[in-house]
């Protein structure tokens, strides 16, 4: 059975007209990329002169020599002087995060699970103020607070436990944990505790009608549910440190330093670029280890939910 004239000019009306609606759902398709496009220029332009341009520079000036030429001597020269400072820098800031994990846990946990309404807020009003405050206040209001005669010290000194010719300085190691401790500590519980407080309260509310302590509770049901936020902080935390340049600076002027301390050290005493970026890759590789951990961590964590 043959289709008649009309059905087909009826079915050639219906395809050109799907084929115009298909033209112009292109074009405006096009035109909504181009928008998007133009939209985000400033934010990529910034981007690539601010970040992918100096670092593309800085890798370029790391793997070559003053001619120019690809070469691997500024990275021997700097495994030959700053070993035991990458060793230092590497294990001053995972000490920091632990330190600061740690108690973010205890504070979270407090706020999420404490049963004093007063000490629960003033603990939440107090433990935020250090998150306003920059490194480099922090720095110099720590060398003050732990030197030989600073603030800490002559605190002790004055209750009388401890005499004045037994007192000793932080301004070391030590005081440069203390320091980044009491800086992060506000953001990571903010974090964790963000965490906690969206947990379903029915676990919580079971086990201690079933008698279980709250060290137990924190421990055992609180803690693993909020892992994951753990380590986000954590991450952002190590890679935070590793950048900052005053405390180190600040706090611990001697041997061994931090290696964004020898990093200024080569620019501005040396006009060493080569090794000064040699010693930043060695800090980008450093935090792509801590960001390779957290990757897998997340694509395990996936794979147990599927």
């Amino acid at each position: 059975m043959s289709a008649s004239p009309t059905d087909a000019r009826t079915a050639g009306r219906a395809a050109s007209s799907a084929l115009s609606q298909s033209r112009a759902d292109g074009g405006r398709r096009r035109s909504q990329a181009l928008w998007a496009v133009l939209l985000l220029a400033p934010a990529l332009g910034l981007l690539a002169a601010l970040f992918v341009y100096p670092l593309a520079l800085s890798l370029h000036s790391a793997f070559t020599d003053v001619d120019g030429a690809a070469d691997l001597g500024n990275f021997r020269r700097v495994f030959e002087l700053y070993t035991g400072d990458i060793i230092y820098t590497g294990v001053v800031a995972v000490g920091a995060v632990i330190v600061t994990d740690v108690l973010a846990i205890a504070i979270a946990g407090y706020l999420t699970l404490g049963e004093n309404p007063i000490a629960v807020a003033w603990l939440r009003w107090l433990y935020r103020w250090p998150l306003f405050i920059p490194f480099v206040v922090s720095g110099q209001m720590m060398r003050s607070f732990l030197a030989k005669n600073g603030l800490l010290n002559n605190a002790i000194v004055a209750t009388g436990l401890v005499d004045r010719a037994d007192t000793f300085g932080l301004l070391d190691w030590r005081g440069v944990i203390i320091t980044f401790v009491w800086k992060q500590l506000p953001f990571v519980a903010l974090i964790v505790a963000g965490a906690m407080a969206s947990l379903d309260r029915s676990m919580i509310e079971s086990a201690r009608n079933l008698g279980a302590r709250r060290l137990r509770i924190l421990v055992e049901i609180v803690l693993p549910q909020v892992s994951g936020p753990l380590i986000v902080a954590s991450v952002l935390t190590f890679v935070t440190l590793l950048s900052v340049l005053s405390v180190p600076v600040m706090i611990n002027a001697g041997s061994p330093a931090m290696i964004t301390v020898d990093m200024a050290y080569r620019i501005t005493s040396l006009s060493d670029y080569g090794a000064a970026n040699a010693l930043g890759v060695i800090s980008y590789l450093m935090t792509a280890a801590v960001g390779w951990l957290y990757l897998r961590h997340g694509v395990r964590n996936e794979g147990r939910q599927w």
